[in-house]
């Protein structure tokens, strides 16, 4: 197991605290079974086994060895991963369609494409990235980027103007072409799930995945400070961008990843197909944020980041990896009409998410019936008045894409007094819905990661990390000084 898998500590580096396995494939039988309809006489006798046997793995009385699992897969059609044959645990039990030995294929090899995808992020990352000029590509991530979306220093966050056109909007890429075929496995016979999103939503789902309305970037122009918007929705993104990392995961988990990646350019016919991976009006490209908290801490402790595992069973993006933060989608709080103008600000969504990932606060999921009155949130007034005095500052870096998806990503900072920090957010949770805080050696979580260029190499050079959580720690380390640590 590397590094980043375990949960111990090495050398005074990284440590998580993952809970315990449980097996619990006699449940998911179980579970199979009642929703299917089947007797444990009938499911016994597919298995090649005894209704005693059956009955005693449904109840956990006997365990279910590696043959019987493999047959569960093939003849009942069960996920493989519900069963402990790859990552995840047993949470959307199959349709009574995976009983087709085609369909049921089609989908056990999606998903083991998928769980290789999440393993293997950074890697292929760093692959994609070279299919890319150099002169786009953000040194130490797996980032591109044209020259003129990444800022020579940090500006004020207060300072970019934003702009909102809620006219209708089209692509001219959505997922659905038949380029994307190869991602999207068999929904019926003969027929394959419409978008990538249906499939996740049907064979594996993530604990947060709801279709949210979202802002669509389309234009940057950060030389004179001013981004402009439409609006879209967050499984416009994922039908191509996730679809896009399927499609070269896919390939190299069948083939191995190569010493090049200009064998791969004819076999990614969905990637070519979206081309310029800059044109904001070739696909949607609704971006998230990623903020950097960075605590300055009484000397002499050098200043600290937070550092978030994004646990891959609870998010759709990103999962197994490290990231700044916090993170989170730009979009409204809610699919009221109201909350399209009133959400429609980086900082407000940036405080939401501290909200929720640093204090456990509920998500803004859709379910309220009342806009958000910032100006009266206590959290969102003491964070202003922390902007007004200088105690806190708040930068954006610039605009970046992960070379893999083409996710794109908007980078900005957050440095905050260390007696501000802990007036705000001392009671902060070490789990949230996304995962979980990290911490380092025999630190709390609350003390973060030190901000020194050996913890920030070594995070960018040897650690897993979500591409805009590396370009974030990236270009902070490079205008550490503009920044004023």
């Amino acid at each position: 197991m590397t590094r980043q898998h375990r949960n111990e500590p090495e050398d005074g580096w990284l440590r998580r605290d993952g809970a315990a396995a449980v097996d619990d494939a006699g449940s998911v039988v179980l579970a199979w079974r009642m929703a299917a309809g089947r007797t444990q006489t009938d499911v016994a006798s597919r298995l090649g086994t005894t209704q005693q046997h059956l009955s005693q793995i449904e109840t956990g009385q006997r365990p279910v060895t590696l043959e019987l699992r493999r047959r569960l897969v093939t003849e009942l059609g069960i996920a493989a991963e519900d069963l402990g044959l790859s990552s995840g645990c047993a949470r959307k039990l199959v349709s009574r369609d995976d009983a087709s030995p085609q369909i049921a294929a089609s989908r056990l090899r999606w998903r083991e494409e998928r769980h290789w995808l999440n393993q293997h992020r950074r890697e292929l990352g760093a692959l994609v990235a070279r299919l890319y000029p150099v002169e786009y590509r953000l040194p130490h991530t797996t980032v591109i980027a044209p020259v003129e979306w990444l800022l020579s220093e940090p500006v004020e966050l207060g300072s970019l103007a934003l702009r909102l056109d809620e006219a209708p909007r089209t692509v001219g890429v959505d997922g659905s072409e038949p380029e994307s075929a190869a991602t999207r496995p068999l929904r019926t016979a003969g027929v394959r799930f419409e978008r990538y999103t249906s499939a996740i939503k049907h064979l594996s789902p993530p604990t947060l995945f709801w279709n949210s309305p979202s802002y669509r970037l389309l234009d940057a122009s950060l030389a004179s400070r001013r981004l402009e918007f439409a609006l879209a929705a967050y499984f416009d993104r994922l039908d191509v961008c996730e679809a896009l990392g399927h499609e070269i995961a896919a390939v190299c988990m069948a083939e191995g990843l190569p010493s090049s990646p200009e064998n791969l350019r004819v076999r990614l016919p969905f990637r070519e197909l979206v081309g310029d991976p800059f044109d904001l009006h070739r696909r949607a490209v609704n971006p998230g944020f990623a903020t950097l908290t960075i605590r300055l801490r009484r000397y002499p402790a050098e200043p600290s980041f937070l550092l978030h595992w994004r646990d891959p069973a609870k998010v759709a993006t990103a999962g197994g990896v490290y990231s700044v933060i916090p993170t989170g989608e730009f979009e409204p709080s809610s699919v009221a009409l109201w909350d399209r103008r009133n959400d429609f600000d980086l900082w407000r969504n940036i405080v939401r998410e501290y909200s929720e990932e640093l204090l456990g606060e509920s998500e803004h999921d859709g379910t309220r019936s009342q806009p958000i009155d910032y100006e009266q949130w206590s959290l969102f007034q003491r964070l202003q008045l922390a902007r007004a005095n200088g105690s806190v500052s708040v930068f954006f870096l610039g605009l970046g894409l992960d070379a893999l998806t083409l996710t794109a990503g908007m980078l900005t900072v957050m440095v905050i007094d260390d007696d501000v920090f802990t007036e705000l957010f001392g009671s902060m949770v070490r789990f949230n819905e996304e995962g979980e805080i990290v911490t380092v050696a025999d630190r709390t979580p609350i003390e973060g990661v030190p901000f020194t260029d050996a913890a920030v190499r070594r995070m960018l050079e040897t650690e897993p990390m979500a591409e805009s959580g590396s370009a974030c720690l990236a270009l902070a380390w490079r205008h550490r000084d503009a920044l004023g640590l």
